[in-house]
């Protein structure tokens, strides 16, 4: 079969497996008072991704959305720039591997390789490249975020982490737009669960300019870069933030909002995008008031 000419193939999508395995383990254990009594433990398993035949890295991942974890990670590594220019991902557990065939030979692929940074992800992400490449020419929308809406969807997003909830040891990651949750992924690193979103949106292209991406795990510089990458303005977390991250959120403009939890969070960056709506009653400790 002769290839596809590239300026017949911009709709095109690539041919995607289905092999999502389950997430938790049945396991026994002993409690605090000597019980044995049943528990589920999260899977982690090894899937390498072979691109072009070539081998690139190993991921550790739950292995529930093995597809579309492929597919974001190649669009935030910028490995491939379209979609489209991808031929099929095929996983096989078997050998745990991924196969990705893409329509053309990719061009300056040993450059891209040459360079890796080993990121702080939970089990340590993998940046390839330059981070920093490519940054200024990202151009986020400017928002408007009422705190109010801020607390509806951190209520939403509590009815969620199902596996964090039946397992634990992982974190997650949502796709939002106002107070609704779109995607929400978990996976045993922030990294892939990110990924995992990433490829979503690119398959279904999905536009991140009004949306809201959540995270239960730390702000660092590659969640705010891979965030920025998709386009998205505002980056919620339950957790902390790192200088870096928060560098990187000021120079590109991503509202950068951590320690969301309840009615509490600290906004680092874009406090002038927020109207707040709704400011709780402080609670005074029992000495300061005593007279």
């Amino acid at each position: 079969m002769s290839p596809t000419p590239s300026s017949d193939r911009s709709t095109q999508k690539p041919e995607l497996t289905d092999e999502g395995l389950g997430a938790a383990f049945a396991v026994n254990g002993i409690n605090e008072f000597g019980e044995t009594i049943e528990g589920h433990i999260a899977a982690e398993r090894a899937l390498t991704i072979y691109l072009n035949k070539r081998e690139i890295v190993t991921l550790m991942t739950l292995g529930t959305q093995p597809e579309l974890l492929v597919l974001g990670w190649l669009r935030n590594q910028r490995l491939v720039k379209n979609a489209s220019d991808i031929r099929a991902i095929q996983v096989d557990w078997e050998t745990e591997s991924v196969a990705v065939t893409t329509h053309d030979a990719i061009d300056g692929i040993d450059e891209k390789l040459s360079k890796k940074t080993v990121t702080t992800g939970c089990g340590q992400g993998t940046v390839y490249g330059d981070m920093m490449d490519g940054l200024s020419q990202i151009q986020l929308p400017k928002v408007s975020l009422r705190q109010s809406r801020i607390y509806e969807l951190l209520a939403t997003l509590n009815k969620h982490n199902e596996i964090y909830k039946k397992a634990g040891a992982v974190h997650g990651c949502a796709l939002c737009q106002d107070t609704e949750n779109q995607r929400f992924v978990e996976d045993v690193g922030r990294h892939n669960a990110v990924d995992a979103i990433a490829g979503y949106m690119w398959l279904h292209d999905i536009s991140g300019g009004d949306k809201i991406f959540y995270t239960t795990g730390r702000l660092t510089s590659e969640m705010v870069i891979k965030v920025a990458q998709m386009g998205i303005p505002v980056l919620l977390s339950r957790s902390g933030a790192t200088q870096m991250g928060y560098e990187i959120a000021k120079q590109l403009g991503v509202v950068l909002i951590s320690r969301a939890k309840g009615k509490h969070f600290l906004v680092y960056n874009g406090a002038e995008n927020i109207e707040f709506d709704a400011i709780p009653n402080k609670i005074t400790s029992k000495s300061n008031t005593a007279s």
